[in-house]
């Protein structure tokens, strides 16, 4: 995250400065307007837009999945920010598989052992059985259902906005149409 804020934040107060402008020239051409009206149309044409619908016309945004990375509506829009994120992707997401990969092949051995030994003794397979839903719903409580929780205490979302945020969040695909920080709320 720092390495795209370095390379990124150039960008971004250019295109901010950039958006500024903009508003000022318009509102000079257009002096029938005043600057809180234009404030509220484009806060109308924000929501518009995150909410799918494209301001220039009768179509909608593009949502389409195409990988299962991706972050609230962040992305780098430089070209070194890009290339950055092209190989921070190439290199993380083999070295993260590798390291899952082991972390699975770790624990099957220990399960495969455990099972042989357990097998034998009735009583230790029940304690194990017992253990195996008791970790599977710690699991599932710390995974599913206190982020939710705290995300409707925190940002003041509903509980099902908060769950689905961290369920999209879990399984990596990251719609951005929750963002985490907005005090308005989700976006959707």
């Amino acid at each position: 995250p720092v390495v795209f804020q370095l390379l990124e934040k150039q960008a971004e107060t250019h295109f901010q400065d950039q958006f500024q402008l903009e508003k000022l020239k318009f509102l000079q051409n257009y002096t029938c307007l005043d600057r809180q009206a234009l404030e509220q149309f484009v806060q109308v044409l924000m929501e518009a837009w995150e909410k799918g619908i494209n301001p220039q016309g009768n179509s909608t945004n593009p949502r389409t999945v195409v990988t299962t990375i991706g972050c609230c509506n962040l992305a780098p829009s430089t070209v070194a920010g890009q290339i950055f994120c092209v190989f921070y992707a190439l290199f993380g997401v083999p070295l993260n598989l590798t390291f899952l990969n082991q972390l699975g092949k770790g624990l099957n051995d220990h399960l495969i052992t455990l099972e042989r030994w357990v097998c034998h003794l009735p009583f230790i397979f029940q304690v194990v059985q017992t253990l195996t839903v008791a970790i599977l719903t710690t699991g599932t409580l710390i995974f599913l259902v206190f982020p939710p929780l705290v995300f409707s205490y925190v940002e003041g979302w509903s509980y099902g906005g908060g769950f689905y945020l961290t369920f999209i969040n879990l399984s990596t695909i990251g719609f951005g149409d929750y963002v985490v920080g907005n005090k308005e709320g989700e976006l959707d």
